[in-house]
């Protein structure tokens, strides 16, 4: 049965089983998605694999047996250091990020930073809110600052701008700031793997050091390395604006 504790609960059922998980907190909409398709959904304890099936107040739903309900909504920055994992789904995986927040509600990344990686990633239990921070069409802009071995010639910061091609996709950059010698800024939109990385592999430089230092207009600030924060209204906004 659905937890209605909370009375603003009372009033979204009927609802979809896609829409309801991200709601509960499970994961992504994407990744809420692909859980309902591989059967690893039930309601009143029978498989459903169908996204739109409808549910009721009274239903009881369960996630890999384990019957979930709504929650408070939390969003969480938290300043990556370098050597953690982004990660909420490996039990067996070594220094996960998720372990630095001392957050009683089950929460997800927002996106990833590779484990060499630093700097400002989300975690939040809303997968609506997560989705749309995601969603290419939202046009959501992330930055980082980015240290180099060498110093990079303009031509090949050029090309950079312009596109190159790596592993059968578009690598590409909204804006690059020349810092100093061997430190820049990079503007950056939809996100690859790895994708700065390969970028900076391209020009004939090594990457000393990359932090994520901005989504939409939130900006990681003074909060200190390993360390974590509850975003304000404000902060969720600013995180979702057009920078």
């Amino acid at each position: 049965m659905i937890d209605v504790n909370n009375n603003q609960n009372l009033n979204i059922f009927p609802l979809k089983l896609l829409k309801l998980i991200c709601l509960c907190g499970v994961g992504s909409r994407r990744s809420s998605f692909e859980l309902i398709r591989q059967n690893k959904v039930s309601v009143n304890g029978k498989t459903v694999n169908e996204p739109s099936h409808i549910v009721q107040i009274n239903d009881s739903v369960a996630v890999n047996d384990r019957e979930i309900s709504i929650e408070k909504y939390v969003y969480i920055a938290l300043n990556k250091p370098r050597g953690y994992i982004c990660t909420t789904s490996d039990p067996h995986a070594d220094k996960k990020a998720l372990d630095l927040i001392n957050c009683p509600y089950r929460v997800f990344n927002v996106g990833r930073l590779d484990k060499d990686s630093e700097g400002l990633i989300i975690f939040t239990n809303d997968g609506d809110y997560a989705n749309k921070l995601t969603h290419p069409s939202n046009s959501i802009t992330k930055q980082y600052e980015v240290v180099t071995s060498t110093k990079i010639p303009a031509s090949k910061l050029k090309k950079l701008l312009e596109g190159v091609f790596d592993q059968g996709e578009l690598l590409k950059a909204l804006f690059i700031n020349e810092i100093s010698d061997n430190k820049y800024i990079f503007t950056m939109g939809e996100g690859k793997k790895r994708e700065i990385r390969r970028m900076i592999a391209f020009t004939g430089a090594e990457v000393r050091s990359l932090t994520r230092i901005c989504i939409g207009s939130l900006k990681l600030g003074n909060l200190k390395t390993g360390h974590w924060k509850y975003m304000s209204d404000k902060e969720i906004s600013m995180s979702l604006s057009k920078s």
